[in-house]
C-alpha cells in the first residue's frame, strides 16, 4: 500500500481494515499506531516538520528494505505532520505476512527506524515554552539489532 505523509487525521480502524482486505495470502497482519504523548505541565501542541519529497523517499526506502528482508505481502506507513495535540494519532505502521514472525519483526524494524532516523523534526510547545525533541539513546540503540553482523 505504500507510504503517506499527510497533515490530515486518519481513521486507524478504516486504514487497518483496508490494508487487511487488500493483502493476498497473508496469515498475519500487525499494526502499530503512535499517539502524541502529553508532557509534564501539559502539551499545547506538537509541531512536526519535514521536507516534502525527501521524507517520502526515505520512508519508501525503509519500506522497501522491510519488504526485502522479510517475507511480506505488503507494508504501509502513514505519518502526519503539522500541529497535533496530545492524544492525536501521529502515525501508523501495518505489515502483512504469511506468518506472524515476519509481520511482527518487520513492524518493529519500521518502528525503530521511524523513531530514530525518519526525517521528521518535532517541537513540543508547553507551559515551559517550546523545545525540539531530542533523539533518545534507547531509540538509537534499538536500531543496533537490525544491523547485519
Amino acid at each position: 500500500m505504500g507510504v503517506r505523509v499527510q497533515a490530515e487525521p486518519f481513521d486507524f480502524g478504516a486504514e487497518a481494515n483496508a490494508f487487511a482486505a487488500q493483502v493476498q495470502g497473508a496469515g498475519a497482519v500487525v499494526t502499530f499506531t503512535g499517539l502524541v504523548r502529553d508532557i509534564p505541565g501539559g502539551l499545547s501542541v506538537m509541531e512536526i516538520e519535514h521536507y516534502p519529497g525527501m521524507t517520502e523517499r526515505a520512508l519508501e526506502q525503509i519500506r522497501a528494505e522491510a519488504l526485502a528482508r522479510w517475507s511480506l505481502a505488503d507494508a504501509l506507513i502513514i505519518h502526519r505532520h503539522g500541529q497535533l495535540a496530545a492524544g492525536d494519532t501521529i502515525m501508523m505502521v501495518a505489515t502483512a505476512a504469511r506468518h506472524r514472525a515476519d509481520a511482527f519483526a518487520a513492524a518493529e524494524f519500521l518502528m525503530d527506524y521511524l523513531k530514530s532516523r525518519a526525517p521528521f523534526w518535532k517541537k513540543e510547545h508547553g507551559a515551559a515554552g517550546a523545545q525540539w525533541v531530542a533523539a533518545k539513546d534507547e531509540d538509537e540503540a534499538a536500531l543496533d539489532r537490525w544491523q547485519a553482523p
